[in-house]
């Protein structure tokens, strides 16, 4: 006897608008520049570590929290990327 299946409807996928892709850009933007802070405050607290316990005053500066300015400027540049699709065709565009 053959089985008859049950149709199954396709997936549906809606398209984004531009504010959700932007937004979407800018929370990546946004967290690229934290991980990457983050990277940088470990790496200073344990260089400061190392020269409190030999008796030595920090040289290294402590890395600079990522502001607003900072963040807007990540997301232009990944937003150009996707946009143009060649980060050679962004350094022309600069």
């Amino acid at each position: 006897m053959s089985e008859e299946k049950t149709p199954v409807l396709p997936e549906v996928k809606f398209n984004r608008n531009g504010y959700e892709i932007r937004t979407q850009v800018l929370q990546i933007a946004n967290e690229r520049l934290h991980q990457e802070f983050s990277h940088k405050w470990r790496g200073w607290e344990t260089v400061f570590k190392v020269d409190m316990s030999h008796g030595r005053t920090g040289k290294v500066a402590i890395p600079e929290y990522p502001g607003v300015d900072a963040v807007l400027s990540a997301a232009e540049q990944l937003y150009k990327f996707v946009e143009y699709g060649s980060i050679h065709q962004n350094l022309k565009d600069k």
